[in-house]
């Protein structure tokens, strides 16, 4: 049965797509759900306006991801720790860490969105990876060091 989704429906697809569905699947959980409709020539025709505006949608949030990319690029941020000998912290700096640390700076990055290449348990100079779109990958430099 062809299916049209209206909301993201997890492992099986993304709003706005037009998908096959077994038709128990469809009568069970999506439709009582309000997350797809028939794909019938009504729903058609609603379905060609979403998707030019869920493209518009996507290339504004492209936009604003490319310039939040530019302004994390130019900065870097300095993050102060409790260090002991040799610089090992007591503790490691975090994703959470990174992105208070950019709050501070007036840039908001959800924390789940920064990987790091490796764990911050020194004093030292670090990168870290901030995907803010399917496609746009900010490298952030991260100076680590002792109070």
């Amino acid at each position: 049965m062809k299916v049209i989704l209206t909301e993201n429906v997890v492992r099986v697809g993304k709003k706005g797509e037009l998908i096959n569905v077994k038709t128990g699947y469809f009568r069970n959980y999506l439709l009582p759900n309000n997350l797809a409709v028939v794909a019938d020539k009504e729903n058609m025709a609603k379905f060609e306006a979403m998707q030019a505006q869920l493209k518009a949608e996507e290339e504004k949030n492209r936009a604003e991801a490319e310039k939040t990319k530019s302004k994390i690029e130019e900065n870097s941020v300095s993050i102060k720790v409790k260090a002991g000998e040799e610089g090992k912290l007591f503790g490691s700096v975090t994703n959470k860490d990174i992105a208070e640390a950019l709050l501070e700076k007036g840039i908001e990055v959800d924390k789940k969105k920064i990987s790091l290449e490796e764990d911050i348990v020194k004093t030292g100079q670090y990168k870290a990876n901030i995907r803010l779109f399917p496609e746009v990958i900010a490298e952030l430099k991260v100076l680590v060091e002792a109070e």
